[in-house]
């Protein structure tokens, strides 16, 4: 009962935060959505009792997006101000309410329910760490090795392309040429 409840709240959470993702204007917002979504995806780990991949999610992944996240403040204009729309105040208490809801049963489920135990461990007397080595590096090593590959071409390409934008030197130019410049860029924001 307690894993259904915490899979289906979870799953709603991941679900509501990319779908935020992909339909916000604002990159940032776009950006903290991506980086929850993928905390709670390490929540499933955590439900299913592997630690490991959980610790893993949400250092390597919520770290990536960090990273994401570190390049979208310095490309995107983040001191332009930001309009917000408000909601439905029925809406909004409606839904609080539910999670406060649904958040209760989840921490009451254990005290009602039986003791839930992993009937098929993957492998005796291993643990987590080793069965996901195990896996990695045999059954899976080829998209492993892909995965890193493509990682390091992402990687080389926004360098490339941050490389791209730092040909001029703010610290060179005079306070007149500097003003100049963000008329400039105020008038193509504009328009």
């Amino acid at each position: 009962m307690f894993e259904a409840v915490a899979f289906y709240l979870f799953a709603f959470l991941t679900i509501a935060m990319f779908f935020i993702t992909v339909t916000t204007s604002q990159a940032l917002y776009a950006l903290s959505a991506l980086a929850a979504g993928m905390i709670f995806i390490s929540a499933f780990f955590f439900i299913l009792g592997a630690d490991f991949l959980g610790a893993v999610q949400i250092i390597v992944y919520t770290g990536a997006v960090m990273a994401l996240y570190a390049f979208g403040m310095m490309f995107f204009d983040t001191t332009r101000e930001v309009k917000e729309k408000k909601g439905n105040k029925f809406i909004i208490v409606g839904l609080a309410t539910l999670c406060a809801v649904i958040i209760v049963a989840i921490f009451a489920a254990p005290i009602v329910s039986d003791n839930m135990l992993s009937l098929y461990p993957a492998l005796e007397g291993a643990g987590n760490t080793q069965s996901v080595g195990l896996v990695l590096f045999t059954k899976y090593l080829i998209p492993f090795e892909v995965a890193a590959i493509m990682l390091l071409v992402a990687m080389v390409a926004g360098i490339v392309l941050a490389g791209k934008k730092m040909d001029l030197s703010l610290t060179l130019l005079n306070a007149e040429e500097i003003e100049k410049m963000d008329e400039e860029i105020n008038k193509k924001v504009l328009s």
